[in-house]
């Protein structure tokens, strides 16, 4: 199927984000997006100008019973509460990641769609892409056996080097695991399914300075970790380390590997959509790249949003589901719950792993 009629969405957000969702999203024929919203109306205004639609309140685009979903790309404090605003007037929600900055707001969120009837997406949607795509499809054919375990690590030196506005990065519901970890953690559970028990270490640097233009040589506090480490069991019984740093100052490691009892997986960036993907067994002399599907939608984010509009036509669940970004949720929540009492802790929560992209499929249809 491809969805009859133009789906109408609204954007509430207008910031460093917006523009890549508008470059996808102007791409895929079906969808138009009608309105934008900002807390500053001159962003919304400029945005609008820009990319043709009209900038609306907050409370205007939620009452237009046109719009089958909007888009919550505003900053993570304020994901739960604009979601939950938006649920309750009645509109399909596709959020950014994290769902929420705890896993208590993510349950409140998925309760309340649910009793709506409302579908309800979050990012990460590069899990869609090829690369992991690719990544997926050699661990379900059995390429590398029966996965053992890996290691995933999102090492950098911090924001305050490049973003002139660091602090954001550094405050609740932020820090690296919270701001990154949500790409790491999507890619392990799509690719290994859902987690069982988690063991986390956490430490801060607090002290930082600004290097970025502007704000050369400001110094501020953080108050969430900055380099956070955690020991993921899966249901499947294969075991992840992750790592996540704001406090790295140079490294070699590889963004994510899989070991298996027939081979190793090296999985790409997860903050990414493309390749490599590469394996290697213990016979063979060099890694081998594996071929990556020609893609049948952009490679870029908002295909989870396009996906969540095409599964409602369709009557299905749609891939980059609340479910599942419930569950990374948890998982970011009690990795700090077991860095803070030493224990290792149980999840509550699961989640049916997405069905795999069909590229066989015409351009810009996901059914």
């Amino acid at each position: 199927h491809m969805p009859t009629g133009p789906r109408r969405i609204g954007i509430i957000g207008c910031g460093n984000i917006a523009p890549l969702y508008m470059k996808t999203l102007k791409q895929i024929p079906w969808i138009e997006v009608a309105s934008f919203t900002d807390g500053i109306a001159d962003r919304a205004e400029a945005f609008a100008k820009r990319h043709g639609g009209k900038a609306v309140s907050l409370e205007g685009m939620l009452a237009d019973d046109s719009l089958d979903a909007v888009v919550n790309l505003t900053p993570a404090t304020a994901h739960t509460v604009v979601s939950k605003q938006a649920l309750s007037a009645g509109r399909a929600v596709f959020s950014e990641k994290p769902l929420g900055v705890n896993f208590a707001e993510g349950q409140e969120l998925l309760a309340l769609a649910s009793a709506k009837g409302l579908r309800l997406g979050c990012a990460p949607d590069t899990v869609l892409g090829v690369g992991l795509q690719t990544a997926r499809s050699a661990i379900d054919r059995g390429l590398i056996g029966e996965p053992i375990g890996g290691a995933g690590f999102m090492l950098g030196f911090g924001p305050e080097w490049w973003h002139p506005n660091p602090e954001i990065f550094y405050g609740d519901g932020a820090g690296p695991l919270f701001d990154m970890g949500p790409y790491y953690l999507t890619a392990f559970a799509s690719l290994l399914g859902p987690a069982k028990s988690i063991i986390g270490s956490a430490r801060s640097t607090t002290s930082r300075i600004i290097h970025a233009t502007g704000r050369v040589g400001h110094q501020f506090d953080a108050t969430a970790p900055t380099h956070v480490s955690s020991m993921i069991e899966f249901v499947s019984g294969a075991m992840m380390t992750l790592t996540t740093s704001f406090d790295v100052k140079a490294s070699k490691l590889r963004n994510i590997e899989i070991y298996g009892t027939e081979a190793t997986l090296r999985v790409p960036d997860p903050n990414t959509f493309d390749g490599p993907v590469q394996i290697k067994g213990i016979l063979a002399d060099e890694w081998r790249d594996l071929p990556l599907p020609t893609p049948n939608t952009a490679q870029q984010r908002g295909i989870g949003l396009a996906d969540m509009l095409s599964a409602a036509t369709a009557n299905r669940p749609h891939r980059a589901s609340a479910e599942l970004a419930l569950h990374v949720l948890e998982l970011m929540t009690l990795t700090i719950e077991s860095a803070n009492s030493g224990h290792r802790m149980n999840l509550t929560t699961t989640f049916d792993r997405p069905a795999p992209i069909d590229y066989e499929l015409p351009h810009n249809t996901f059914d």
